[in-house]
């Protein structure tokens, strides 16, 4: 019975809980404002914005994927609904035009992946750098302002004390999982990333299943694109720059596997507050935004290496 409850025991789960409760004390010692409600309210939004798109990567991952062009549809995003919107353009018809924008970005995505057969490691690379370029032509690398004060709502609003964007991406991950454990298209994601032939084999049509991953993602991306775009009330040029890093890295320590067909959406919110709390107590810290790359780099370095020798480790046994 003890061998049972032991092997019963998500080790990987408890490590990362573990971690984030030392780094909890250690910025709470630091730093005095750590604590303070105002800081926790910031971590939350913070977090938000990764938390949403960190649901789209999760089921890309899980297929055996990756996206690195997250950042670049996050800055997009904000960028070309922040230029509609200083241009009088209404705002249910610029949101619709952002996330139909988008889609079509994850459609691109997923033709290269599909018919070119490009691993999508190169082909989000490629688009990430488009994109980013694209953002700089679009608005002549100045930032857009001029939004309508009410779309401030969305990512400096409350509701019963609970910030609007966490809301938004409580929602996200409730559907996400429900999506993933509860549905067709969710076992067809696993079965891709645990055995793609076996999944083929079986009659689920494969090109199907990845543009409609790779498309939410991008529909993801570009909501918490307008989330960042609302907190910071314009549409920044580098929004969303190096967000995929933070991005993949809390999806992998929340214990989804680079390879795929393994983890749980529920367990990456984990990682997402790992990365923020992170992010947070060094910026309190004053530490240098090189020194915060080459933190946040060691840190998905080491996830990543925990999961492959985890995976060794079972093959072994």
């Amino acid at each position: 019975m003890q061998n049972i409850n032991k092997k019963n025991i998500d080790w990987s789960s408890v490590g990362i809980l573990l971690s984030l409760l030392l780094m909890f004390t250690f910025f709470s010692i630091r730093s005095e404002n750590f604590l303070s409600t105002n800081n926790m309210l910031n971590i939350l939004r913070q977090i938000s914005i990764t938390g949403i798109c960190a649901v789209g990567m999760t089921t890309v991952i899980l297929t055996g994927g990756i996206d690195l062009s997250v950042g670049s549809v996050i800055g997009l995003s904000a960028v070309s609904c922040a230029l509609m919107l200083s241009s009088g353009v209404p705002i249910l018809l610029a949101l619709l035009i952002t996330f139909i924008i988008a889609l079509g970005i994850g459609a691109v995505i997923a033709t290269f992946i599909n018919y070119v057969t490009i691993p999508p490691l190169i082909t989000t690379l490629a688009m990430m750098t488009t994109l980013r370029g694209a953002i700089y032509l679009i608005c002549g690398g100045m930032p857009v302002y001029g939004l309508p004060v009410s779309f401030k709502f969305l990512g400096q609003g409350n509701l019963l004390g609970i910030p609007v964007s966490v809301i938004i991406m409580v929602f996200f991950f409730i559907a996400g999982i429900i999506l993933l454990n509860k549905t067709v298209f969710g076992r067809c994601v696993y079965g891709i990333g645990g055995n793609e032939e076996a999944t083929r084999l079986s009659g689920v049509n494969i090109k199907a299943v990845i543009y409609k991953v790779y498309m939410l993602e991008a529909f993801l991306a570009a909501m918490s694109g307008l989330v960042l775009m609302s907190r910071v009330n314009s549409g920044q040029p580098s929004a969303g720059d190096g967000y995929e890093m933070d991005i993949i890295t809390a999806v992998v320590l929340g214990g989804v596997s680079v390879s795929g067909g393994e983890g749980k959406l529920f367990k990456v919110i984990i990682g997402v507050l790992f990365m923020g709390v992170l992010a947070n107590g060094m910026l309190m810290l004053n530490i240098s935004e090189y020194w915060q790359r080459v933190v946040k780099g060691l840190v998905l370095l080491l996830a990543v290496s925990i999961d492959i020798l985890s995976k060794k480790q079972k093959i072994k046994a």
